[in-house]
């Protein structure tokens, strides 16, 4: 009996004497060497080295011990590493955020003293790649001599030209940027120039490039983004969407410096990457924003909104915001037709050194009759870090740094060509929109700038209001009467207006004033030929071509011309470069069509008159020509 009792007693725990309670395990301090390190070299490491644009090393223990307290400040708040959007917009890719359990771990860290560790626990230090990281690109440019970037307190904005010595057009499924000073370019954007206007532009104060933050000329490339950031590595473009570099276009980057101490040179290049294959499909952006931007001094709470009602089903790719120093927060949003709602972008702290695109880990469907809406919120107040150094002024819609600027670009996928001309135009007529809306406040404060009085009269005569356009036009060129742009829009506008002659005057004036600019000659090709001198206007032409022999609507109209004077053979050499230098102009497909059925050739006639048609189904002047050119196939002929 007492045997079984004891036994008893021994598996149930009964005793007389109270257990301790459990000890808990106790988790070992972090050390650098074991848990920190490999966070650091993954998340830091790739800038925070030598040679690349952060402004100290993060690879050995002594260098973060020296600067525990900004570390755990910047990995707390999130400003580093750096990364705008919130996870409520959805996962992105290259999401580049600490994740929640490698901040703590740093943090803990830190507050417990930030020991090293034994050194056999250190992961080796990571290599990275040397040279291209996409291996040797099928062309290299550079800019012909370097910028160099004097001392000073202020960033600089300043845009170089990449010419590109291309003997046909090509896609590019990569470009890979090499800043050439990684400390000093703190930022890149890269869009691609067919007019020349960049290149006239550049080097005219003495220094390669121009400045500014709009790259005149220069736009996003089929539908693309092209924006580098330090640690973002090369700029692959979507599966089975490469974007189209034509002959003769030039390449512009946009860089955002930084100067150092004493003068240092900057030279960058570009490695682009080609493919043979097509894109399968042809993305386009949609933009919400707003011109109409005038920040009271001290205001710390501005607000500007903007929304859009999709006309056609696409499919989002990935979303791009744009503003300057003083914008505070983003938001944009879907409102789908039965009444849910999702967050696209949403950015509580904005930084515009960190600005980029962000491309969606998996594409968001947006049916027709979407609403897209967007929200920027400015502080024009003196609790804005990021503001300007200065006192404290109103900012109104510009393009400098020190002017403001809000927008969200939409990177899209339509189903058809259809629906894509169907946005192009909805997109047009709202540029046009918010160019007048932001011209009229700029004129309102500043009447008496030739520049602000050319952008409103020119953004009325784009949206067809000439009477309203003229006297905008003439009160710029009474402030500055060589002013070649002026010249040219109201030559334009009298155009337009069937007041042929004065036209003709104006725009011979403007041709005079910028003997470099080969849209002008053309221009005045266009009034001379409405005025009943062909022979003339393809003088004029000539003379655009002379100045940009890539010029591909001076050859379509050149081409024309020789068509009219029974000159089959050299307008039809004309008018396949026009094909070859505009692929995506159904204008340029249709005369060619044209001229190769006056040729005799009908079969090749009908496939350009068709693929006119493809790009744009409803062109008028193809859909003649599709039934005339059945018509003979009909008949035999």
């Amino acid at each position: 009996m007492v045997a079984f009792l004891a036994a008893f007693l021994l598996t149930t725990g009964c005793s007389s004497t109270p257990r301790p309670p459990p000890v808990p395990a106790v988790t070992p301090a972090p050390t650098f060497t074991k848990d920190v390190a490999p966070i650091v070299f993954a998340h830091c490491a790739p800038c925070h080295r030598p040679g690349q644009p952060a402004p100290f090393s993060l690879l050995s223990y002594a260098d973060l011990k020296e600067r525990t307290d900004k570390i755990l400040d910047a990995t707390s708040t999130g400003h580093m590493p750096p990364w705008l959007p919130e996870s409520a917009a959805g996962e992105f890719v290259g999401d580049r955020r600490l994740p929640v359990e490698a901040k703590a771990t740093v943090a803990r860290w830190i507050k417990e003293g930030a020991v090293e560790g034994n050194p056999a626990d250190l992961p080796p230090a990571p290599v990275w790649a040397e040279g291209w990281q996409l291996g040797q690109p099928d062309l290299v440019v550079t800019t012909p001599r370097a910028f160099t970037v004097r001392p000073g307190d202020r960033d600089v904005f300043r845009n170089l030209v990449f010419p590109v010595a291309l003997p046909a057009s090509r896609f590019v499924r990569a470009v890979e940027f090499r800043p050439g000073a990684a400390r000093m370019v703190h930022h890149a954007v890269i869009s691609i120039d067919r007019t020349r206007t960049a290149r006239r532009r550049d080097g005219a104060d003495g220094q390669p490039g121009y400045d500014g933050m709009i790259s005149q000329g220069a736009e996003n490339p089929d539908g693309h983004f092209l924006g580098w950031t330090p640690g973002r590595g090369p700029l692959i473009a979507p599966s089975g969407l490469p974007w189209r570099l034509d002959r003769g276009s030039d390449l512009v980057v946009q860089l955002h410096l930084l100067p150092q101490a004493k003068p240092e040179a900057v030279q960058p290049a570009l490695g682009l990457y080609f493919t043979d294959t097509p894109p399968v499909q042809a993305p386009t952006l949609i933009k919400l924003g707003s011109k109409a931007i005038d920040i009271p001094a001290g205001e710390r709470k501005y607000e500007i909104t903007d929304t859009y009602v999709l006309p056609v089903d696409v499919e989002l790719l990935s979303i791009y915001p744009h503003a300057h120093y003083l914008a505070r927060e983003m938001h944009a949003m879907a409102t789908f037709p039965d009444g849910t709602t999702r967050p696209l972008l949403r950015i509580r702290h904005w930084d515009f050194h960190w600005q980029q695109d962000y491309r969606y880990a998996a594409p968001v469907k947006l049916p027709r009759g979407t609403t897209l809406a967007m929200r920027f919120t400015y502080d024009n107040s003196l609790d804005n870090a990021h503001r300007p150094r200065g006192p404290l002024q109103p900012v109104v819609y510009g393009p400098n740094s020190s002017d403001e600027m809000g927008d969200v670009w939409l990177q899209v996928l339509a189903a058809s060509p259809a629906d894509l001309m169907t946005l192009a135009r909805a997109g047009a007529e709202r540029e046009t929109r918010g160019n007048i809306a932001g011209a009229e406040l700029l004129v309102r404060r500043v009447p008496e700038n030739a520049r602000n009085q050319l952008f409103l009269g020119s953004a009325y005569a784009e949206a067809g209001r000439l009477t309203d356009a003229v006297p905008h036009l003439e009160h710029a060129l009474r402030l500055d009467p060589k002013s070649a742009p002026a010249h040219n829009h109201l030559g334009g506008a009298y155009l337009m207006l069937g007041k042929i002659n004065e036209a003709i005057a104006h725009l011979r004036q403007a041709a005079a004033l910028d003997p470099r600019d080969e849209r002008l000659p053309f221009n005045l090709g266009n009034a001379l030929n409405a005025a009943g001198q062909p022979a003339e206007a393809a003088r004029a032409f000539e003379r655009a071509l002379a100045i940009n022999p890539d010029f591909g609507a001076a050859h379509d109209n050149l081409g024309i011309f020789l068509l009219s004077q029974n000159r089959v053979a050299d307008a039809l050499t004309h008018l396949r470069r026009a094909v070859e230098l505009m692929p995506g102009s159904p204008d340029a497909h249709n005369d060619l069509g044209a001229a190769l059925a006056q040729a005799g050739r009908n079969d090749e006639a009908l496939e350009h008159v068709r693929r006119a048609l493809d790009i744009q189904p409803d062109h008028g002047p193809a859909r003649q020509n599709l039934a005339i050119l059945q018509k003979r196939r009909s008949f035999g002929q």
